[in-house]
């Protein structure tokens, strides 16, 4: 029978045990140099500008609608206080029913004088907006935030700051097929912040 003698020396010997030095320098992070930084700057930098000249102008554009739409209010709002006055300064305001121009009657107001540069023209009758009783008295009328009121003459400046109104009454029956005195066209004109007029007209006929 073969026996096999098991060698008391282990496998592992000292010279198998000798530590292995590895080099670290090739191991080191390496950093950015000054003209890698300059170079990712400019490069950021040009990019922000990219992107601030698109994103600028639909900033600036997501405003107007909102704009547009407060310019809608103060229109309209401002024709229904016109459009509920007379049509003239001699149009019966009593039981009388006949209408200014016809016979037994005053004549309506021979013609529109043209805006003055400051103030109100000459059609414009009584002194204070809140005594107006017909629509020429609104012609010419100018103002801003702080001159707009509402109907109750409450002050809208904080509602429309930096908005611009102006009115123009004019006689325009020959527009809708009457007499040329028949009928006035009154023409709004809202200016926004940003300088855009948005107009509104409407007729007003001699009834």
């Amino acid at each position: 029978m073969l026996m096999l003698k098991r060698s008391a020396q282990s496998p592992f010997t000292a010279a198998s045990c000798i530590p292995i030095r590895v080099k670290t320098s090739s191991l080191k992070l390496r950093g950015f140099t000054l003209i890698e930084l300059v170079v990712g700057i400019m490069v950021l930098g040009i990019a922000l500008l990219m992107i601030s000249s698109i994103l600028g102008p639909m900033y600036i554009r997501s405003s107007e609608p909102w704009h547009q739409v407060r310019a809608a209010e103060l229109g309209h709002s401002l024709m229904n206080e016109i459009m509920a006055r007379s049509f003239d300064e001699n149009s019966s305001r009593g039981a009388n029913l006949l209408r200014c121009g016809e016979t037994g009657a005053q004549s309506c107001i021979a013609s529109i004088p043209a805006c003055p540069s400051v103030g109100m023209s000459s059609a414009t009758e009584e002194a204070s907006r809140d005594l107006y009783d017909d629509v020429d008295d609104f012609h010419c009328f100018r103002g801003d935030g702080v001159a707009v009121s509402n109907i109750l003459d409450q002050s809208l400046a904080d509602s429309y700051r930096n908005y611009q109104v102006s009115v123009l009454v004019s006689y325009a029956g020959a527009d809708v097929g009457l007499p040329n005195q028949s009928a006035k066209r009154v023409d709004i004109s809202v200016t926004l912040p940003s300088g855009e007029i948005i107009p509104f007209s409407s007729y007003k006929g001699n009834w």
